[in-house]
């Protein structure tokens, strides 16, 4: 007589860095089971050592597979750390990620490019030996469904199992603002990259929502768990991207047609007047003023990057 598996133990391992408001931000998810263990984006490489650590505390003695929604520092950026302590995982991520995880120089100026101080805390990505990464049939015979979402990353991906939806960024920035995984009274953010094309983030969205049977549980990258009405808080992730969309066009417009002496200083003041036409039109970004003050740095420091994205978007749309 066969054995049941037994449901898997889920773990939240916060990477936090030594940046302004990266606590409770970066994270690594962990499930446990006897038939399957396996990590989902373990994070940059300055904390390879302690996640590490924390894993063997949870007692993680075989890992089976490393799932990368994304190739990012902050994502997959100590996957080679990893694989020198449990040598025998696999690496699932989506193929045009494959490359810059095997020969990471240009993953790792372009991230410098883009982050700036930020590349430098999170450290340079050592190589993945190719015989480590794994193809999709191989998690997908074991109960892991793989979804296409990019928008974040031109290579970003989904993971579903038992009920649950690990979704990397492709339903940007979460928290729950201290109230619990059920609160609907939540923030949330888009995560645009400087290449933001919103029809392809929109797209993924719509392929998440199609899903059958429907996630029970979200689970964020950044950061933490929604279990409350989850079909909603997708379709409002969806909402939320046109809206930006559509206010960011409409406050560019408006200041185009000032005159020059009344045009904002600099991109400072510029963003400043975006985010306060976001807060009035999107109260799950309003929400954000509830947060700490080091995580609302944080955060306005991110949102920066995705109005920059969204402009990118609307300079050829």
């Amino acid at each position: 007589m066969g054995t049941s598996p037994v449901e898997p133990q889920l773990h939240l391992v916060d990477l936090d860095q030594k940046l302004p408001g990266q606590r409770r931000f970066i994270s690594c998810w962990v499930s446990v089971a006897p038939e399957l263990v396996f990590i989902v984006d373990p994070g940059p490489p300055s904390t390879a050592d302690y996640l590490v650590s924390e894993l063997e505390r949870l007692g993680v003695e075989r890992l089976d597979y490393i799932l990368l929604t994304h190739v990012h520092l902050d994502h997959g950026g100590c996957t080679a750390r990893i694989l020198e302590r449990w040598p025998e995982a696999r690496v699932v991520c989506h193929a045009k990620g494959r490359p810059h995880l095997v020969d990471p120089i240009r993953l790792w100026a372009g991230s410098q490019q883009v982050l700036g101080e930020k590349a430098a805390a999170y450290g340079e990505p050592a190589p993945v030996p190719a015989a480590n990464l794994a193809e999709f049939e191989e998690i997908e015979a074991l109960g892991l469904q793989v979804v296409d979402t990019p928008g974040h990353a031109a290579h970003h991906l989904a993971f579903v199992h038992d009920e649950r939806i690990f979704l990397g960024e492709c339903a940007g920035t979460f928290s729950t603002l201290g109230k619990g995984p059920q609160s609907e009274e939540y923030y949330l953010r888009p995560a645009t990259p400087p290449r933001f094309y919103l029809e392809t983030a929109e797209s993924s969205l719509d392929r998440v929502l199609s899903l059958e049977p429907f996630p029970r549980r979200l689970l964020f990258a950044h950061h933490g768990e929604f279990s409350g009405d989850t079909r909603c808080l997708l379709q409002a992730a969806k909402a939320q991207l046109r809206t930006w969309t559509e206010t960011v066009r409409e406050v560019r417009d408006s200041l185009a047609a000032l005159p020059h002496t009344e045009q904002p200083a600099g991109e400072a003041e510029l963003m400043g007047l975006f985010r306060a036409a976001l807060r009035r039109a999107d109260p799950c970004y309003a929400r954000g003023d509830q947060l700490p003050a080091d995580i609302q740095e944080r955060e306005r420091d991110f949102s920066r990057q995705t109005l920059r994205g969204i402009l990118g978007y609307l300079k050829d749309n």
